[in-house]
């Protein structure tokens, strides 16, 4: 439903004596981000009320509507459109001043939310090419499932794993994602697992669920379909919420699984991993580095940022060896970054 223009009220330019209340300011910034006043308010800590009543304010001191409902959902006005880009880089060179002022004079630390399996598999074992480029930076490094919004607490920046829609936030591309089956060599050889899939028939299988698989991942029915193979699998196997923990399983030789790419590339490059037959599948997914505006412009956030993405760009650039000596081996390149 449209809503008519309210009539012009000012006519005077504003200066600092007769700008807009900077609650009204704060409360249309954080809407316009997120286009709703639920997620505005929580990220304000008030009510929704409270945040309608301040953009009545605003839109009574600019004497035109800010915002329009269309079928439920919240969108900008033209005069809401022509607002938001000024008051938002407002508000992060605010931001951003504030946290220089307050970190000035010491090393401030960088923290760091990152899924419990791209840290240990692929993030901490770089981590000391990281201290010897900046050995004064702390690293806060959480590790956890839950999605933060860096824009709402003390997180400095994420690295998600998703399909790279962040309102609101500085996101970069690290790297896409595939999966592959894996093992250890000796179960390779024990199973003779180079014959190809349908070698699978009694061998223990090792399955993925939980918060870290996207539903484009395949599952091993979904996987064995996709390569023509009619098997029927006897094993059950063990199944696991995160991903490091099927590679975990994998080395220690307790069955074959699909694992993803980027997290297994260094036990694969090793030999404490082959994948025995098959080519990695893509999925939807990728891992992307995200922060708020303000706080990408920190200067141990930007360090942190520029590190990563040279990590990434080596990491796409890698020919990984698949298959140990015995199975035939063969290399191949990493994906690209999109």
């Amino acid at each position: 439903m449209n809503i008519a223009a309210r009539p012009r009220v000012r006519s005077m330019p504003p200066t600092l004596a007769r700008l807009p209340p900077l609650t009204s300011l704060r409360a249309f910034v954080a809407t316009a981000r997120h286009l709703s006043f639920t997620r505005a308010a929580d990220e304000l800590h008030v009510t929704s009320a409270a945040i309608g009543q301040q953009i009545r304010l605003l839109e009574d001191y600019v004497g035109q509507t800010l915002f329009l409902r269309n079928r439920g959902q919240l969108e900008l006005t033209d005069t809401g459109k022509t607002l938001m880009p000024g008051l938002t880089d407002a508000f992060d060179r605010v931001l951003d001043t504030m946290a220089r002022l307050t970190t000035a004079g010491e090393a401030a630390p960088i923290r760091i939310s990152v899924a419990p399996s791209f840290a240990s598999k692929w993030l901490v074992p770089r981590l000391a090419a990281l201290r010897r480029r900046a050995p004064d930076l702390e690293v806060l490094l959480d590790a956890s499932v839950k999605l933060v919004d860096p824009s709402r607490d003390d997180t400095d920046c994420v690295i998600r794993y998703g399909l790279g829609a962040y309102p609101g936030l500085t996101v970069d591309k690290l790297f896409s994602e595939a999966v592959l089956p894996v093992c250890s060599p000796a179960l390779a050889e024990q199973h003779g697992l180079s014959r190809g899939p349908n070698a699978l028939l009694g061998v223990p299988l090792l399955h993925e669920d939980g918060p870290e698989r996207d539903a484009s991942c395949p599952d091993w029915p979904s996987w064995l379909r996709a390569h023509g193979v009619d098997l029927r699998l006897g094993e059950p196997g063990t199944r696991f919420n995160q991903s490091s923990l099927l590679l975990d399983a994998a080395l220690a030789g307790q069955g074959v699984g699909l694992g993803k790419l980027r997290l297994v590339e260094a036990d694969l490059a090793a030999g404490r991993l082959v994948s025995p037959f098959g080519a990695p599948q893509p999925v939807e997914f990728s891992y992307f580095f995200a922060a708020a505006p303000h706080k990408a412009r920190l200067p141990q956030v930007a360090l942190f940022r520029d590190w990563l993405l040279a990590e990434a760009a080596a990491t796409r650039t890698a020919n990984l060896p698949l298959r140990a000596p015995h199975l035939a081996a063969v290399s191949i390149p990493a994906m690209a970054a999109e």
